[in-house]
């Protein structure tokens, strides 16, 4: 009974969430702001990603956005090539690659991606965490002002960081915007906001979702709506890569104690002889493992948990513990990496990484797609023309005797330019005429529909059925070449 007791209170962190109380209420997190070697990694590694998130929607290639998604006119424009609907299919293939690369960096590196380069935690912990540590203080602050009454001071803060958040949440939903209708449009809506109303009410619900998410809701995002956390249950494995406790080093673990007998011979003392160091101070309750139960790792965590508890759910290797630790184990002359990135075969049996046959399967199939990626992507043309007859109508006889359709000739133009063509029976002889005032032009990024009659004569008539085969021409130069049947009286001989 006692060792079912001393399991279940072991794993019994696995039944709770830290940001959510006991009594089933919303409990916040006020991690104490992280440092060390890591941290300052990811805030350069951060600055670099917000340049290029605030700068790109402002490079252009042949005056078109280096980024577009477009949704509503179902226009997308990835490093200055067009996609329209006719490829979706490539962009299929390619979202079906990426999930499977996210699948196979996930098996080998855990939840990395997370902690590093995930849009929510970067706004989270990179700007409005640490706008929040500028006007709110330290995580012992935020306690106390959370604490407070409803004073000057209190007010003053609240109000403050209240109109900090919306500004910069409205901030970023612009710049989300732009990556939607493009730069320049949204400039234009905003020199004159009242004729376009209803993209201003709309901007203002998307702030408020961000405000939302980044006042109250805040790392809820990554434990409850984030379906990456969970999946990364289904693809960790034993080999995986990720923030981890070196239990076989840490335990067990023990408190530190004042020496009976202080002598101090380190330099490191202020002149009254008070001694700075931790490790001259203190000495530890057990000798058997390294760690001294201090909870830095804990208290610096954005998700409220103890690593040391093994991987969960909730953890998105922000790496916010390796350094806490690290600093810990400093200051106790301990050597470094009680909480490091690592697997958990690593730490248990000494064993590396293998490149084992799941990976291989992963690496295979990721191979394969990133190739038929590549060929259709080099293989895709920049024109689409799809040519039908008119649908409802057979032929017509021609006082001249000749037989004429009708054709509804379709193009999407892909490039940054306007395409000029010309249109040539190229098996037959006979004409080509245009219906009305049809302009032999595509302008750039755009469709165009161009109905056109062509008469040819019985005697070059096969049968009810012939192919008709139609060149393109750019100036001299053919881009394409354009088939459809041709119909005509039951039989010509």
């Amino acid at each position: 009974m006692e060792e079912t007791t001393d399991i279940y209170h072991e794993e019994s962190f696995r039944d709770s969430v830290a940001t959510i109380s006991s009594e089933g209420k919303r409990n916040f997190i006020n991690p104490k702001k992280p440092k060390g070697r890591l941290f300052n990694l990811r805030t350069w590694f951060s600055i670099v990603y917000l340049l290029i998130f605030f700068t790109l929607p402002f490079i252009k290639v042949n005056d078109a956005p280096l980024f577009l998604f477009n949704v509503l006119e179902r226009k997308f424009i990835f490093f200055g090539m067009i996609f329209w609907p006719q490829d979706f299919f490539i962009f299929a293939i390619g979202f079906l690659t990426f999930m499977v690369f996210i699948i196979l960096f996930t098996v080998v590196f855990g939840r990395v991606f997370c902690g590093w380069a995930c849009p929510q935690t970067i706004f989270m912990e990179m700007v409005f965490r640490k706008i929040e540590y500028w006007i709110d203080g330290d995580s012992y602050q935020q306690k106390q002002l959370k604490a407070m009454a409803w004073n000057t001071k209190k007010i003053q803060k609240r109000v403050i960081k209240f109109i900090v958040f919306y500004a910069m949440s409205f901030l970023i939903a612009n710049f989300f915007l732009a990556y939607i209708i493009g730069m320049d449009q949204l400039l234009g809506y905003i020199e004159n906001p009242r004729a376009h109303v209803g993209t201003l009410i709309s901007l203002l619900i998307f702030t408020t979702v961000f405000f939302f998410v980044y006042w109250w809701f805040r790392e809820q995002v990554c434990i409850v709506v984030c379906p990456y956390g969970r999946l990364q249950g289904v693809l960790l494995d034993k080999n995986s890569i990720v923030v981890a406790y070196d239990h076989m080093r840490g335990e067990e673990r023990g408190k530190l104690k004042k020496k009976d007998d202080h002598d101090c011979k380190c330099t490191d003392c202020k002149e009254d002889g008070a001694c700075k160091s931790i490790a001259a101070k203190f000495e530890q309750f057990t000798k058997k493992g390294d760690c001294i139960d201090c909870f830095a790792c804990v208290r610096v965590c954005p998700t409220g948990i103890d690593i040391r508890n093994g991987t969960q759910l909730e953890c998105v290797n922000c790496t916010a513990c390796i350094d806490a630790c690290d600093d810990i184990m400093v200051k106790v002359d301990k050597p470094k990496g009680l909480i490091k990135y690592a697997s958990e075969n690593s730490i248990t049996e000494g064993k590396k990484l293998k490149f084992n046959n799941r990976i291989k399967a992963y690496t295979g199939v990721l191979t394969l797609l990133l190739s038929l990626l590549a060929f259709l992507l080099i293989s895709r043309t920049d024109l689409d023309v799809t040519l039908m007859r008119t649908a409802g109508m057979t032929f017509t006889k021609l006082p001249d005797g000749r037989i004429s359709n009708l054709y509804n000739l379709k193009l999407v133009n892909k490039t940054h330019k306007d395409i000029d063509f010309s249109l040539k029976l190229e098996n037959l002889n006979g004409e080509i005429m245009l219906v009305g005032s049809g302009e032999l032009t595509v302008r750039k990024e755009a469709y165009s529909n161009l109905q056109f009659f062509v008469k040819l004569k019985p005697e070059d008539l096969n049968n009810w059925k012939t192919l008709v085969k139609i060149g393109m021409y750019e100036g001299d130069k053919k881009i394409k070449t354009i088939t459809a049947k041709f119909i005509g009286p039951e039989v010509y001989n």
